[in-house]
């Protein structure tokens, strides 16, 4: 019976590792399931294991305010080798392009364990967009043996870059799983969304995400100043979570704390954000999971970034660039609000990134390699 080692330390990580995580559990004859947190991100780490019921077999607890790369580096990396000595595991599965993922899967080659790195293969090519995801991701695969591609354009990508095509398995996106699932919960009201704001009916609801570090300074005030003229708008409400990076919050506060028409509002836990983008118009955000996410839940995603490591949305109409220029932001956000016929294009319930049984393809991929 396999040991896998599953290592995560945010929340992204946590809510697309749960349904693995899940499933390997709901398998004990044929794994042996061991989950580690380094808890970068602490409170939103939390939040996502509560909603899942998984309970750590560790938990490093390293997050620091105000930790800069190099400490949560170096944090992690040391924190994790002594889990790896006291867990032997037969394989370590990582997920995504965290600071985590990367040490998890350096840890990983520095014991000569395999690593199998979930949502493997996306890339923009440019090594500062998203900062520091896209070398975290690359450089990971670089540690990587089962790479777990969500597309058959993500298997692409590594098969360019030398990476056998027998390493390779198309999954689906994880991530996807998770979001089904909770869709699912709530329309047939087995989850709750406690913390979920009540949305306004007679307006056209727009909710909100931004916090990537490339943006931060003048990205972050273009984005802010769109915002602040779309909620000029009698028909907008904008509902806002504000990620708890001051970077974030300082600019947000200046440009849109007094703005009418816009709510600004915590971090919200994982069941209430999804019924909040399930019940919103448009989503405008910067994060990869959301660009994911939107698709299944039938809403148009404007993407504030000049380039996506997930392109497959936007080749499908369903989402779009804007970048973080405020008149491209208005622009196209005001061509959603207004146009019925160019709100139902992007508005198909349709999504390239999976089908929610990604989880059972890699438990067996993991299983057959372990075989083999």
């Amino acid at each position: 019976m396999p040991t896998v080692l599953l290592i995560l330390g945010t929340r992204p990580e946590a809510i697309k590792l749960a349904p693995l995580i899940l499933h390997l559990i709901s398998r004990p004859a044929e794994f042996r399931t061991v989950v580690c947190v380094t808890a970068q991100h602490r409170g939103m780490l939390d939040q996502v294991l509560e909603i899942f019921r998984i309970q750590p077999d560790y938990d490093l607890d390293l997050m620091l305010p105000g930790q800069t790369l190099f400490q949560s580096t170096s944090r992690i990396l040391a924190g994790l080798e002594p889990v790896f000595d006291a867990v032997k595991p037969d394989v370590a599965i990582v997920q995504g392009d965290t600071t985590t993922t990367l040490c998890g899967a350096l840890a990983a080659f520095y014991k000569n364990v395999p690593v199998g790195h979930v949502e493997a293969g996306m890339r923009t090519g440019d090594p500062r967009q998203p900062f520091p995801e896209e070398m975290n991701r690359a450089l990971a695969s670089r540690l990587t043996t089962l790479h777990f591609a969500a597309t058959d354009w993500a298997a692409e990508n590594l098969r360019k870059e030398g990476v056998p095509s027998s390493s390779i398995q198309v999954t689906g996106n994880t991530g996807i799983d998770a979001v089904l699932y909770v869709r699912d919960e709530l329309e047939r009201g087995a989850l709750t969304a406690r913390d979920c704001p009540a949305l306004d009916p007679s307006k056209k609801n727009i909710v909100v995400t931004a916090h990537r570090r490339e943006s931060f300074g003048p990205g972050f005030d273009r984005i802010c100043a769109a915002l602040a003229r779309l909620a000029e708008r009698d028909d907008v409400r904008i509902i806002y979570p504000v990620h708890p990076n001051p970077n974030v919050r300082s600019a947000v506060d200046h440009h849109l704390r007094a703005c009418p028409n816009v709510l600004l509002i915590d971090p919200l836990d994982y069941v209430s954000f999804v019924d909040l983008m399930r019940r919103a118009c448009i989503l405008i955000t910067d994060s990869g999971g959301v660009q994911e996410e939107g698709p299944s839940l039938g809403k148009p995603v404007l993407v504030l970034r000049e380039k996506t490591e997930r392109p497959e949305a936007v080749a499908a109409g369903t989402a779009l660039l804007v970048g973080t220029d405020a008149d491209a932001i208005v622009r196209e956000a005001s061509t959603l609000l207004d146009d019925p016929d160019a709100y139902r294009a992007m508005a198909r319930r349709h999504n390239p990134y999976g089908d929610g049984h990604a989880s059972k393809r890699i438990a067996d991929a993991l299983l057959s390699a372990q075989s083999t």
